[in-house]
């Protein structure tokens, strides 16, 4: 989505113009002000809080968006409260789409009801879905992260070299450390697992951890297979 900047650019009340002098000491700058009150504009400061949520790839928090819209954090956290009311269906009919908050932030998502008509949509005529390979990987180092490759090589009963660099290529898994005892790599996930997930925390999967062999019981893998980047 874009947006028009036609007149925003130049200009001293342009919004985003340099950081005005500090008057008691001229070498410090202050934070820039908007040029503008949210409140005056079309659907007020609601209506600006969306515009700048449509926009977003990422979620953004609340703390952001109160620095973006030189509103008080509390007053944004009253009107991201108000949108996913409204969004719900709450005061009228249930949209598209919903807002939600996915690890530190808040960003605007389809409704998980129309999830088969997005999809056919965003996959028609591609495959962008994870191998069976790679979904079992993933579900092993989600449930016993930090964890080496050879750990996970030990649950799968398979070779995951591979398959791990595909986990990390797109974003979904990341190196946290190295192993104290062997110095192998050890692997996590990252918070754009988080983002794809539709998750806050870890603490919202599901129980699968208890079907799964503890990492204990897999020492030594890493010694005897070596942790090949």
């Amino acid at each position: 989505m874009t947006q028009d900047t036609e007149g925003v650019a130049g200009g001293p009340d342009a919004a985003g113009s340099a950081a005005a002098p500090d008057p008691v000491n001229p070498e410090a700058t202050v934070p820039d002000e908007l040029a503008f009150d949210v409140a005056d504009l079309p659907g007020g400061a609601l209506g600006a809080l969306e515009a700048v949520l449509m926009v977003a790839d990422e979620p953004v928090s609340a703390v952001q968006l109160a620095t973006v819209l030189a509103l008080p954090t509390a007053e944004v956290e009253r009107l991201l409260a108000e949108l996913v009311s409204d969004y719900q269906g709450d005061t009228g009919r249930p949209r598209g789409f919903e807002l939600r908050q996915v690890g530190a932030g808040w960003r605007i998502y389809s409704a998980p009801a129309y999830g088969a008509v997005v999809g056919r949509f965003v996959l028609d005529g591609q495959s962008a879905r994870l191998t069976q390979a790679a979904l079992e990987t993933l579900a092993v180092i989600t449930y016993r992260q930090p964890v080496t490759r050879g750990q996970v090589s030990g649950v799968r009963g398979v070779n995951v070299d591979g398959v791990v660099r595909t986990l990390t290529t797109r974003g979904l898994v990341a190196e946290v450390g190295t192993d104290a005892t062997t110095g192998a790599v050890l692997y996590g996930t990252t918070g754009y697992f988080l983002e794809r997930m539709g998750l806050g925390s870890l603490d919202e999967l599901p129980p699968l951890a208890p079907y799964l062999p503890e990492i204990d019981a897999l020492d030594g893998v890493d010694t005897a297979e070596g942790d090949r980047r």
